[in-house]
């Protein structure tokens, strides 16, 4: 199943439908001195097709009971993060910006509940270039949002998106995904820092390379002594049938058997080691932990 920019722009939010307003700021936690709030992008809405399609449909239909899911229509939420320590202020993706998803790019009024003007912002790290974690990138006028910012990413993942070929590779229902990064990421050259697998981005901050969603996706350990909280972006892209059959093949990644290699081992480490985890599409207010369980894991959410 490949997805297209109609699948996600089709339908819309049940708290849209109803008029209710978005929930701004999610979560507040600490890692020693730093401060992280996860925030609000909006959400998208998806044909269950998007993740579903290559999965075995006769052992899925238990689990979408059990968690009360649409086979036909997913509105994961977008939760962005924002770390605060000493005198930066990092936002881990930009969100959608106003030109992806009806229901997303609501990033700048999240930030501004927390009193974040787009000139705070020091630092923004990407943990992959897909629209919703990218393309709120640029203003009204296309130009760089975050003003005073430096940007940091992986350096398999802008080699990827920067590569010319890669819109003629990708297929043609991702071809936008690939133009819209190129054109953004062109914006941003003179500016931008890369990393990789296991390096210090910054002060208690690590790179983990958790490829496969995007050939150079990325999370980010966040660690001060003891304390530590995994930001997952899309590694761990819901908190359903990713965490109950991690080894499955999801229809939301580029190399699907990659992914799913990644999501068990990083599972198995996650369960291990009690990590606090945020993920971008997490339910909740998207943090909570990873818990083994008979058959597979299961996500525990922490209280909002």
């Amino acid at each position: 199943m490949n997805p297209s920019r109609r699948m996600f722009l089709a339908g819309g939010s049940a708290a849209v439908a109803l008029g209710l307003p978005p929930r701004l700021v999610h979560a507040e936690l600490s890692v020693g001195d730093m401060r992280l709030d996860v925030v609000s992008d909006g959400s998208l809405t998806l044909p269950g097709s998007f993740i579903f399609d290559p999965m075995p449909k006769d052992e899925l239909a238990p689990i979408l009971t059990k968690y009360q899911l649409s086979a036909d229509v997913l509105e994961p939420p977008c939760n962005v993060t924002l770390m605060r320590h000493g005198d930066r202020v990092v936002l881990f993706d930009v969100g959608s910006g106003p030109d992806f998803a009806p229901n997303s790019g609501i990033l700048l009024d999240s930030l501004d509940a927390l009193g974040v003007a787009p000139e705070d912002v020091t630092d923004v790290v990407f943990t992959h270039a897909h629209p919703d974690h990218l393309w709120g990138l640029l203003d009204d006028f296309d130009d760089p949002l975050f003003t005073d910012a430096t940007y940091m990413i992986g350096k398999a993942e802008w080699d990827y998106w920067m590569n010319p070929n890669t819109v003629d590779t990708i297929g043609d229902a991702r071809a936008s995904f690939a133009v819209g990064a190129k054109r953004r990421l062109e914006l941003i050259e003179d500016n931008v820092a890369f990393f990789n697998d296991g390096e210090e981005i910054m002060p208690g901050v690590a790179a983990r390379a958790t490829f496969g969603h995007t050939p150079g996706h990325m999370a980010l350990e966040v660690r001060q002594g003891t304390e530590a909280v995994m930001i997952l972006g899309d590694c761990i892209g819901n908190h359903h049938v990713a965490f109950e059959k991690p080894e499955w093949l999801s229809g939301s990644d580029q190399d699907l058997e990659m992914a799913a290699q990644t999501r068990l081992l990083l599972m198995d480490q996650l369960a291990a080691e009690k990590t606090r985890i945020i993920g971008f599409h997490l339910a909740g207010n998207g943090t909570g932990y990873v818990d083994k369980t008979a058959s597979g894991y299961t996500f525990v959410p922490e209280e909002a």
